[in-house]
């Protein structure tokens, strides 16, 4: 056992000071102006809790009529995300060679490329499956190429954190042997780069899986079509069934992407 002048007690908790408190009152202040701006209504949650155990209802036993036409949208929402999540990928690599900061020609070039990615992500995925859908016409053409800038605007800029965070030791030896900035990239960089690009590649396969069932809702293909088509109809029956094949499917991405970090995980060991 160790003796009593050997351990040290936790910090105490410091009282919060003015600036602190005036903080948490304007944040409150905030919080309850947000809530009247949202709409929340207590009375009306109540009034709504009889509807939804209709609709719940009409849920049970989920209808199996349309189960192969379902099942057919479901691999396609699957293919869409693939699909664009592979070819974003490819794309976010070249922007996050130059937006990162050891292997960029230009700080110049470093803000205009990680400036396009930021306006990328911030543009939500229905916004682009809209201007898509009116660009190109309805259906999974352009719920890929939405889900390509999704993945652009997400990859681009953690590959680009990954490949700033690697060693600058065996970059610099090939440098000094005279080696080009494409070779050190393909020998150095990347390689040591390589597990965290993956990693984040799988978590967003996962997002694109999850992504592609919503924009479907705006005409962009896959199940989410199924989806909205069934609400509209009253066919809550099928609606059941599609949100079941949704789950099973989210399940199956995830269970896959879990493993296979789990086995780069122990390659890295």
């Amino acid at each position: 056992m160790r003796d009593a002048d050997d351990m040290t007690l936790p910090a105490r908790f410091s009282p919060p000071g003015p600036v602190s408190i005036v903080a948490f009152l304007v944040f409150l202040s905030f919080f309850a102006w947000s809530l009247a701006a949202a709409g929340i209504s207590i009375s009306e949650l109540v009034e709504g809790l009889p509807n939804m155990g209709h609709i719940a209802s009409e849920m049970v036993p989920p209808a199996t009529d349309r189960f192969w036409p379902m099942l057919s949208s479901v691999l396609v929402t699957f293919q869409m995300a693939l699909v664009g999540t592979v070819i974003g990928i490819v794309l976010s690599v070249p922007l996050a060679l130059l937006a990162a900061r050891n292997h960029t020609p230009h700080r110049l070039v470093r803000s205009a490329i990680r400036s396009l990615v930021s306006f990328i992500r911030t543009v939500p995925d229905l916004a682009w499956a809209l201007f898509f859908v009116a660009s190109v016409g309805l259906g999974p053409f352009a719920g890929t190429l939405t889900l390509v800038m999704d993945t652009i605007g997400f990859c681009a800029r953690f590959f680009a954190e990954a490949i700033e965070e690697v060693e600058s030791g065996p970059a610099e030896a090939l440098t000094a042997l005279g080696a080009p900035n494409s070779a050190v990239i393909a020998c150095a960089t990347l390689p040591m780069a390589m597990p965290s690009l993956i990693n984040t590649s799988l978590f967003a396969l996962e997002k694109a899986v999850r992504s592609s069932v919503v924009l479907g809702l705006v005409g962009a293909g896959g199940i989410g079509a199924e989806l909205a088509t069934s609400m509209e109809m009253f066919r809550y029956d099928q609606a059941a069934t599609i949100v079941l094949m949704i789950f099973l499917l989210v399940v199956l991405v995830e269970a896959l992407s879990s493993h296979a970090r789990q086995r780069l995980l122990k390659n890295r060991h």
